[in-house]
């Protein structure tokens, strides 16, 4: 069979094939609504579940009173003394007098996020935090300190409520960190702390 031959019975098969209907995979399907169905339980719940499910730290604090003791109880327990935070109202209300001044030796790094994702257990982060880029990443340790109005149950609800707040002036660093740095490059065996902190703790404030 010469070239022209087979360029033809390969265009007659696609004629063939474009002329029988193919049934729809999902017909009820609407493209516009989401994948996921809607939370069927508190978001709380579901953001402590997918979040110790990935090896992240939870603890729920009924206010800031809590929050001040419970953090205090684990930097003490932990022994953490070189506790770096860039945002000082934060460092002030969750009660550390004294905070480190570099990020590059400190034990432990404090942040806030911009959201919490219910469904997979992820805290938003963005460049326009007083954390900056850096503070959720390369302390070893990173604790998150987070309000219950910033919990949202999908990440298109992050990226919605972004989109309403900044317009076209999105940030220019946005990420989603889902528990400790987790990487299985190496002969395929999960290793944590490899790329970020290797234990990672989320603070939500009920109030």
């Amino acid at each position: 069979m010469n070239a022209s031959a087979s360029k033809e019975n390969m265009l007659k098969k696609i004629r063939q094939a474009l002329s029988t209907s193919v049934p729809v995979p999902f017909p009820v399907h609407d493209a516009s609504s989401g994948l996921f169905s809607p939370p069927s339980e508190d978001e709380t719940v579901l953001f402590a579940e997918a979040f110790t499910a990935l090896q992240g730290k939870f603890a729920l604090c009924e206010n800031e009173n809590e929050l001040r003791v419970q953090l205090s109880n684990l930097l003490h327990l932990k022994e953490w003394n070189k506790v770096y935070c860039a945002d000082a109202a934060m460092a002030k209300y969750c009660g550390i007098l004294k905070t480190h001044p570099t990020l590059d030796d400190c034990d432990v790094s404090i942040t806030g996020c911009a959201y919490l994702v219910a469904r997979t257990g992820t805290m938003v982060l963005t460049s326009q935090q007083p954390h900056g880029r850096t503070s959720g990443i390369y302390a070893p340790v990173h604790i998150c300190v987070a309000y219950n109005h910033q919990l949202v149950y999908d990440l298109k609800d992050a990226l919605y409520f972004l989109k309403e707040k900044y317009g076209h002036s999105l940030p220019s660093f946005i990420t989603f960190a889902s528990g400790p740095s987790r990487t299985a490059d190496i002969e395929k065996t999960l290793v944590t702390g490899v790329h970020g902190p290797k234990e990672v703790y989320c603070f939500l404030v009920d109030g």
